[in-house]
């Protein structure tokens, strides 16, 4: 059983709980519409993560190959290992593929472990006619990994379109944010100058009353002075 200080063991947890979180966040895509901005930045968040648990996975692969020497295990704590993180990178191609991430699961061969011989190595006991063979061997498997190549490439430029579509969206969700305070601000304006208005018709109409109870107080004194005299 490995120890709470595996390095190893860390980095494979928090692999395992984002992988939970991706799958959770897969589950409640079915509580958004359809199409919308809300969904595209939820689905964008998720290849987001997708893409870092990738990551994580190559990482912990690399540790993986660099235990025996560092940190001695038995074979069968190793075994048991490979198993856990082949499983678990099943299941993060699964959830690539539910949306769409069909390059996804190409960069795996193309980044994993496998080490080929020596060049060097291969030649040892070999004719003029075996060389042959193994120049035409070697130049099929670099045919074979430029086709891998390309496909990660491809893989890269969904990533990309995928950051581009989110770019898009956030612009299109500040324009519109840009338009609903432009909207505001004019309702604002309007707002001031109809208060603008009501106050001088308001210091108007005082005015007027002052005025019009000064008369009534002056024809009051003199009918006052009138009836006294």
């Amino acid at each position: 059983m490995a120890s709470s200080s595996d390095s190893w063991v860390k980095e494979y947890n928090e692999a395992v709980k984002l992988a939970d979180d991706i799958s959770g966040m897969i589950s409640e895509r079915s509580l958004f519409p359809a199409s919308g901005p809300e969904t595209q930045r939820h689905s964008s968040a998720i290849r987001r993560k997708i893409t870092i648990l990738g990551t994580r996975l190559d990482s912990l692969q690399s540790l993986l190959s660099k235990l025996p020497g560092k940190q001695p295990k038995s074979e069968k704590e190793m075994n048991r290992r490979k198993e856990m993180l082949e499983t678990l990178r099943s299941k993060v191609n699964q959830m690539a593929s539910t949306l769409n991430m069909s390059n996804f699961a190409n960069r795996d061969s193309l980044l994993g472990p496998e080490r080929k011989p020596d060049a060097m190595t291969r030649t040892v006991g070999l004719d003029n006619n075996g060389l042959v063979g193994l120049q035409r061997q070697i130049m099929k498997e670099q045919d074979v990994g430029l086709e891998k190549l390309e496909e990660t490439v491809q893989s890269t430029k969904h990533i990309a379109l995928a950051v581009n579509e989110e770019l898009d969206l956030h612009t299109r969700l500040i324009d519109d944010l840009d338009q609903h305070v432009d909207v505001t601000d004019s309702r604002l304006r309007r707002v001031q100058k109809n208060l603008a208005v009501l106050n001088k018709r308001t210091k108007g109409g005082c005015s007027c009353l002052c005025m019009l109870l000064s008369v009534i107080v002056v024809v009051v004194l003199v009918v006052v002075i009138w009836l006294l005299v």
